[in-house]
């Protein structure tokens, strides 16, 4: 699932239903994962995005791209989770497609909320583990 963070990155808008449509979607397919996808692996990723961001705020514009270098980890650590049968194909293609359209502090922000929402539909769609 590839998520559209923007209607129009030039100005600024966001796709209106990123937090909510798109969420509830990506939640509603991983949950059918049974065996895989549980709230504690998801949520350590999760973790990791927000460190990110938090990181983000505080880095020098110039020091982006070795902010940037560490957010593209997530994706050999998502293929790790793959090989260990802890996540799904679709989570995997959805942090790979996600970190590759992220190009700026800002589209690193709108990631760390869908994620976020993301979250609170899965616990939803997922109660136990």
């Amino acid at each position: 699932m590839n998520i559209q963070f923007w209607k129009d990155r030039e100005k600024g808008i966001l796709n209106p239903a990123i937090f909510s449509k798109e969420a509830k979607e990506l939640s509603t397919t991983l949950a059918e994962q049974r065996g895989r996808n549980k709230r504690t692996q998801l949520r350590k990723f999760y973790d990791e995005v927000l460190r990110l961001e938090q990181d983000a705020k505080n880095t020098p514009e110039e020091k982006w791209p070795n902010l940037q270098a560490r957010l593209h980890l997530l994706i050999p650590k998502a293929a790790y989770a793959l090989g260990r049968e802890l996540v799904s194909r679709e989570f995997v293609d959805f942090i790979l497609n996600s970190v590759n359209n992220i190009k700026t502090p800002q589209d690193l922000a709108v990631f760390a909320n869908f994620f976020e929402a993301f979250m609170g539909f899965y616990k939803l769609d997922r109660p136990r583990d």
